[in-house]
């Protein structure tokens, strides 16, 4: 039986084995937080249901099975013995209760994305065609109040009121990235760590940065956003490798 075929004994089967592919290669990528962080994705229409990872289980181990299955009108869910983390309910639950358009959200502290959300000034400008992709596409919260708990989740996800708006830098903290699925939204957040470590090893240089024009960035933007298939490709081929390593991410 191959590894991604559906289980009739566990709903939403298949978007488990896309999330937990997601989190192994996030480890793998060395953008996990220890057992910290977190990604969720809705898996009901109005996008309140959704599937997100165990308390504290490094992104290394995580399988399908493992997922938390979670209603963000809940008010219970913290009272629970499979209760999520404070602060992953606080900004997921936030997320899915007031943003429907974000049906994937994936909170990570990598590097050079945290380094961003470090600067006084917190915009990826378009320094090259991976930071062109995030063109008018960011929000910075620059009002970082400690760890978030529900209430400073609500205030993030207001920040998200904007559809088009796909990457939150979150000032001192990380970034959080929404999307339609797993793989658009694992495509966006890949991307936004490479294009920031491109432009952070740029400003070491001390030298210009060569900016594109406004009007060649916001193209750019457009022309990935419209590209066809390449997320989906992307994490097809993520799981192929860990299939073929032998992996459990599946199980």
């Amino acid at each position: 039986m191959a590894v991604t075929e559906l289980r009739p004994n566990m709903d939403h089967w298949q978007e488990r084995v896309d999330l937990a592919a997601a989190f192994r290669w996030t480890a793998r990528l060395n953008m996990h937080e220890a057992v910290a962080n977190h990604f969720s994705l809705s898996v009901n229409e109005d996008g309140t249901q959704f599937l997100m990872n165990p308390n504290q289980v490094h992104f290394s181990r995580v399988r399908a099975s493992d997922m938390l299955f979670l209603d963000a009108n809940d008010p219970d869910t913290l009272k629970g013995p499979d209760a999520p983390d404070p602060t992953a309910w606080g900004l997921h639950g936030s997320i899915h209760r007031r943003c429907p358009h974000a049906r994937c959200a994936m909170h990570v502290h990598s590097v050079h994305a945290t380094v961003l959300a470090c600067l006084q000034d917190k915009i990826l400008p378009p320094l090259d065609q991976n930071a062109a992709m995030f063109y008018d596409r960011q929000v910075v919260d620059d009002e970082y109040g400690g760890l978030a708990f529900e209430e400073e989740g609500e205030r993030c996800a207001a920040l998200f009121a904007d559809p088009k708006k796909t990457v939150m830098v979150m000032g001192n903290h990380g970034i959080m990235v929404i999307g339609q699925t797993v793989a658009q939204t694992f495509n966006r957040m890949y991307f936004f760590e490479r294009a920031s470590e491109v432009y952070v090893r740029a400003l070491q240089t001390g030298r210009p940065l060569a900016i594109l024009p406004d009007e060649i960035a916001a193209k750019t933007a457009d022309e990935i956003e419209n590209y066809p298939e390449q997320d989906i490709r992307h994490l097809a081929e993520l799981k192929a490798i860990l299939d073929a390593e032998g992996s459990d991410y599946a199980a």
